[in-house]
C-alpha cells in the first residue's frame, strides 16, 4: 500500500445521501471521511429535476397529510412496500427538509412567501417542492457541497473504492481505494456507509451520469451483504431523444421532468394521438411504470423511436418554470414553447438495492447504506415520483445516528485486515454489456431473453485485477447485471417496474414478497433471507 487514512465513519459517495450523512455525523462528533470517484458535484443528485415530495403541516393542500402520502406511495409500490418503512421515512420528511434548508438549500416560493408546490404522477396532491424551476437536484447538491466545505468535512475526490475490508471478527472496518493516480491505499474506519447511487449505466439509454455503475451493489455483495428487488428498474417515461445520443450509441440522456405533465403537458404519438388516453384513469399522471410501458408499446406500434410531449399549453411560462428542460431542448434545436418535445424511455432509478433497515443498517456489522443504493422497503416495485431525494435525506440522517449508537455499544476498535493485493473479478466489456441488458432486461422481459443475456455475459466475462477505476466499474456493472438478471428470472410475474411477457399477471400468492440474493463462499449468487427483510403487509 502506498498510502493510508483513518476515520470513525467512511462514506462512499458524494450525493445527497453521502453528504447529508457526513454533515450529521460531523455534528454528532464523529471523524468523517467522504470518498468520491469523481468531482463532488458529479452524481445522480445534481441531475434530479422534479423536486422533493414532502408533506409539511404548515404548508400543504387542504386534506393532504402524511397518511395520504403513504397511501400514494403504497399504491405506486404495487404491493411490495414495507408499510412501516414507508410511514417512518415519510413521517420524518418535514424534519429532513428543515435540516436541508438550514444547510443552505433554497427552494422556489410563491408570491406569499410559501414554498411552491407541484404535482407529479401518482401523487394525489400538490406536495412536490422544487428549486430553480426544474433544477432541484442541482440546488441540493450545491447547498450540501458548500455546507460540507464550510464545516471542514474532508472529501477525497477522484478516489475509487475497489473492495471493503473486514476485521478479524468479520465486521466491515475500512476499504481498499485507488487514488486519482491509480495508487492503492487503505482507509481504516469503524463503520462504512455506502451512498453510491444507481445502476443506470447498465443500459444504453439512461438519465444517470457516467458514475452510476452499481459500485455499492457490488461492494456490498462481496462484503457478505444481501441485495433485493434488483429486477425493479424504473425507466423514466420522458427522456429527451437527442440526435447526439443516437449517433454516439447512447449514454446519458437529458431528463424531461414529470412535473411538465403535472402542469398540463400531454403525451402524443407521431400521429398526434394521445398516448395515455384509455390506458389509466390518471392518464398522463399515471405511475411511471404504466406510462413508460405505454410509451414503449406505442413506439412499437407506430414504428417510431420516440413519442412527443406536448407542453405548448404552458406557452411563454415554460422557459422560466422549466429552464433546464428548455435549455436542453434548445441545444437540440427544439423550441418547446411552440413545438412538442421528442421523448423516449430511459433507465432512471433502481427501486431495489442493498437490504437495509430504515436506519441504514445492513446485516453485516459495520456496513450501512443510504440513498438509491439501499433497499429500505419504501419504494416497493415502483418508486413514487420525487420520493428519492426525500429518502436520501431521511435515511442519511438516520444512518449517521445509527452509526453513533452502534459505535458506543461496539467492542474496542480492531484493525481491518487486508493482504494489500488488488482483488480480481469477472469483467465484461461495457458496450457489450449495455447492449445485452438493453435488448433483454429493459421494460419488458421474458425467460428466453433473460437466459440469453446471462449466457452472453457469462461467455464474454474475463477475470481481471481491478487496477483502474474503469476496470473496477466494469466489474461492478458485471456483478450487478448478473444479480439483476438472476432476480428477473426468479420473479415469474409482472409487477410494478418488472414486466414479463411470458408471465403478464401479478401473482400475489407467491410473489408478494421481496426477492433477495447474496454471494456464497464460492462467489455464486444464491437466494437470501436476511433478517432485515420484513414481511409485506
Amino acid at each position: 500500500m502506498t498510502w493510508r487514512a483513518k476515520a470513525d465513519l467512511l462514506i462512499v459517495g458524494t450525493g445527497v445521501a453521502g453528504l447529508t450523512a457526513a454533515l450529521r455525523a460531523r455534528e454528532l462528533g464523529m471523524r468523517v471521511l467522504v470518498v468520491g470517484k469523481d468531482a463532488a458535484a458529479v452524481g445522480n443528485t445534481a441531475w434530479a429535476q422534479g423536486g422533493i415530495a414532502v408533506v409539511r403541516q404548515e404548508e400543504r393542500d387542504a386534506g393532504d397529510s402524511v397518511r395520504r402520502h403513504v397511501r400514494d406511495t403504497l399504491e405506486a409500490g404495487a404491493g411490495l412496500c414495507d408499510p412501516e418503512a414507508v410511514h417512518g421515512v415519510l413521517e420524518d420528511g418535514a424534519t429532513a427538509m428543515r435540516r436541508l434548508r438550514e444547510a443552505g438549500a433554497c427552494f422556489d416560493t410563491a408570491e406569499d412567501g410559501t414554498l411552491s408546490r407541484t404535482r407529479e404522477g401518482g401523487h394525489s396532491a400538490f406536495r412536490v417542492v422544487h428549486a430553480g424551476g426544474d433544477a432541484t437536484g442541482a440546488e441540493v447538491q450545491r447547498a450540501l457541497n458548500e455546507a460540507t466545505s464550510s464545516e471542514g468535512v474532508p472529501v477525497l475526490e477522484q478516489h475509487c473504492v475497489v473492495e471493503l475490508l473486514h476485521t478479524d471478527s468479520g465486521a466491515v472496518g475500512g476499504a481498499l481505494v485507488l487514488d486519482d493516480a491509480g495508487r492503492p491505499g487503505t482507509i481504516q474506519a469503524q463503520a462504512v456507509l455506502l451512498a453510491t447511487g444507481g445502476i443506470g449505466q447498465l443500459y444504453r439509454s439512461t438519465t444517470n451520469p457516467e458514475v452510476a455503475t452499481g459500485d455499492g451493489i457490488a461492494l456490498a455483495l462481496r462484503a457478505g451483504a444481501s441485495v433485493a428487488d434488483l429486477e425493479f428498474v424504473q425507466f423514466h417515461p420522458t427522456a429527451l431523444r437527442s440526435a447526439s445520443g443516437e449517433t454516439s450509441g447512447g449514454g446519458r440522456r437529458p431528463l424531461v421532468t414529470e412535473a411538465l405533465r403535472g402542469e398540463g403537458a400531454v403525451l402524443v404519438d407521431v400521429h398526434g394521438r394521445r398516448v395515455m388516453r384509455g390506458v389509466h384513469p390518471a392518464e398522463d399522471l399515471a405511475p411511471r411504470d404504466v406510462v413508460a410501458a405505454a410509451i414503449d408499446r406505442r413506439m412499437a406500434a407506430t414504428g417510431a423511436d420516440s413519442v412527443h410531449l406536448d407542453a405548448t399549453c404552458l406557452g411563454a411560462a415554460l422557459p422560466e418554470r422549466f429552464p433546464t428542460v428548455h435549455a436542453a431542448c434548445r441545444a437540440e434545436g427544439i423550441d418547446p414553447v411552440v413545438e412538442p418535445i421528442p421523448v423516449t424511455t430511459a433507465a432512471h432509478y433502481s427501486c431495489g438495492g442493498i437490504v437495509t433497515t430504515v436506519d441504514g443498517r445492513t446485516e453485516v456489522s459495520g456496513l450501512y447504506a443510504a440513498g438509491e443504493v439501499a433497499r429500505t422497503g419504501l419504494h416497493g416495485a415502483n418508486r413514487l415520483a420525487s420520493n428519492s431525494l426525500l429518502e436520501g435525506l431521511v435515511l442519511a440522517n438516520r444512518a449517521a445516528e445509527a452509526v453513533q449508537r452502534d459505535l458506543r455499544c461496539a467492542p474496542a476498535a480492531r484493525t481491518a485486515l487486508g493482504s494489500g493485493a488488488l482483488p480480481a473479478a469477472p469483467v465484461v466489456d461495457r458496450a457489450a454489456l449495455r447492449a445485452v441488458m438493453s435488448a433483454h432486461a429493459g421494460i419488458e422481459r421474458d425467460a428466453a431473453g433473460l437466459a440469453a443475456a446471462r449466457e452472453r455475459l457469462d461467455e464474454a466475462s474475463v477475470v481481471r485485477p481491478l487496477r483502474t477505476r474503469e476496470t473496477a466499474e466494469d466489474a461492478a456493472l458485471t456483478l450487478t447485471a448478473d444479480a439483476l438478471l438472476a432476480s428477473a428470472v426468479e420473479r415469474t410475474e409482472s409487477r410494478g417496474c418488472h414486466r414479463r411477457r411470458d408471465h403478464p399477471d401479478t401473482d400475489d400468492r407467491h410473489w408478494r414478497r421481496g426477492n433477495a440474493l447474496r454471494l456464497d463462499v464460492s462467489g455464486w449468487l444464491i437466494r437470501s433471507t436476511p433478517g432485515e427483510m420484513r414481511a409485506v403487509a
